[in-house]
């Protein structure tokens, strides 16, 4: 009888839902789809703000984001029932200076770790710089979604390049009925809809995105612009809900009151995959060029939506070779500009479509799943040896970090995928 392979425990270090954020619905999305691999088991170790029940039973520890003693605590937890750990890695989730303590996390962790990094500054703040660079140091592996921030976290954070591998942000793929049937079951036939989604915050750049709809809505008075989301939870606790009223004052003080409509709500992905699908183009003005990453853009590209952007560098990336249109910063203009053109010519807006979906369909999150298992794989069972071998963690600890920044050999990676995967790797291809 042929021997049954032991799943492998990786365990993600993030924020999760009910906590209200990207971060955490990305780490949802991800963890779901890697349950269904069978070789690995994916725990949660959740980022918490002190307040958060989880019901998700795959969430088996809590890390306090504000403690300093949680997270040695974790790290001793985390070695005894975890063989890989990912940190979903944003500045803003963990505590200390620019989310610092992380790094006393992984000083004490004795298994191998990977990061994914959601924010890839250009230009760092020196603490924000220091931080990135020690987990990479570090860290077995790390993950950027983006091209454009491999020569980056090379050059300006000195990580090994052979450490980077590029795994795109991942999307859902689910059916859902044609653009028109989705408009009319909303109330929204005959309108050309416009739509933005996610939490809301000044970052967004939202006010430009109105501004633009007034002059769109001089040559096509059907538009609609849907602003789709709360406000991001930070925001309110400290302005409220100023900045939602204060978008909604401009829309009627530019007379486009009827051509905006908010929808106040933390959506589910359902929702947020019905409003895509039902829109003629996806907007987002965002107001800084760092932007490294956007998941709401991904899932805009996922739906095959023609996009209008600033030229942040994911939208760059994502958006070239005709897949979409960027618009300067600040400029409700040029953001008017590009969303007339598209409103204008239907033919040239239906071979953008095509491009765009072409693209999202390499995204969606089971074909994303495998890229992470293959790779944690790899990694836990070159650990496995590398322990075995040597009957010590030195060639993976201290002296041994050289050895272990080492990428897998093509020869050596075959080897421990079938050692991994034997006859039926559960990975769908």
């Amino acid at each position: 009888m042929e021997k049954t392979q032991q799943k492998k425990k990786v365990g993600f270090l993030s924020t999760y839902p009910p906590r209200e954020c990207g971060l955490a619905t990305f780490t949802e999305d991800l963890v779901n789809e890697v349950t269904r691999i069978a070789l690995v088991e994916p725990l949660v170790i959740a980022v918490s703000a002190g307040a958060e029940t989880y019901e998700d039973a795959r969430v088996v520890h809590k890390l306090n984001q504000h403690e300093h003693e949680s997270y040695l605590e974790s790290a001793r937890w985390i070695n005894r029932h975890i063989d890989l750990l990912v940190i979903e890695h944003e500045y803003g989730i963990f505590g200390g200076d620019c989310g610092e303590y992380i790094i006393d996390l992984v000083k004490n962790l004795t298994i191998p770790f990977v990061i994914t990094t959601h924010t890839v500054l250009e230009a760092p703040l020196t603490k924000q710089l220091e931080i990135l660079r020690e987990l990479g140091k570090r860290s077995t592996g790390l993950v950027t979604m983006a091209e454009s921030s491999v020569p980056i976290l090379a050059g300006t954070y000195g990580i090994a390049a052979n450490k980077i591998t590029v795994i795109p942000h991942g999307v859902p793929s689910m059916l859902v009925g044609g653009r028109e049937k989705l408009k009319m079951a909303q109330g929204f036939k005959d309108k050309e809809i416009i739509s933005s989604f996610g939490l809301i915050s000044p970052a967004k750049g939202i006010e430009y995105g109105i501004q633009a709809i007034a002059k769109v809505a001089a040559e096509f008075s059907d538009v609609m612009y849907l602003v789709l989301g709360k406000t991001h939870p930070v925001v309110k606790e400290k302005s409220g809900e100023s900045y939602r009223q204060s978008l909604m004052d401009l829309a009627e003080g530019l007379g486009v009151r009827e051509n905006v409509r908010f929808i106040d709500k933390y959506l589910t992905k359902e929702e947020v995959i019905k409003y895509l699908h039902m829109s003629d183009i996806y907007l987002t003005p965002y107001l800084s060029k760092e932007q490294a990453v956007s998941g709401t853009l991904a899932y805009a590209v996922g739906c095959g939506r023609v996009v209008v952007s600033t030229p942040y560098r994911y939208a760059r990336e994502m958006l070239g070779e005709g897949r979409g249109l960027l618009a300067e910063f600040r400029d409700s203009d040029s953001l008017a500009a590009c969303m007339n053109h598209i409103l204008r010519n239907p033919l040239q807006k239906k071979e953008m479509e095509l491009k765009t979906l072409a693209i999202g369909r390499m995204m969606t999150w089971d074909k994303v799943a495998n890229q992470y298992s293959k790779m944690f794989l790899g990694i836990i069972n070159e650990f496995q040896i590398a322990k075995a071998g040597h009957n010590s963690l030195n060639a993976w600890t201290g002296a041994g970090i050289e050895k272990r920044c080492q990428p897998l050999s093509p020869i050596l990676y075959r080897q421990l995928e079938r050692i991994a995967l034997g006859s039926s790797s559960g990975i769908n291809e």
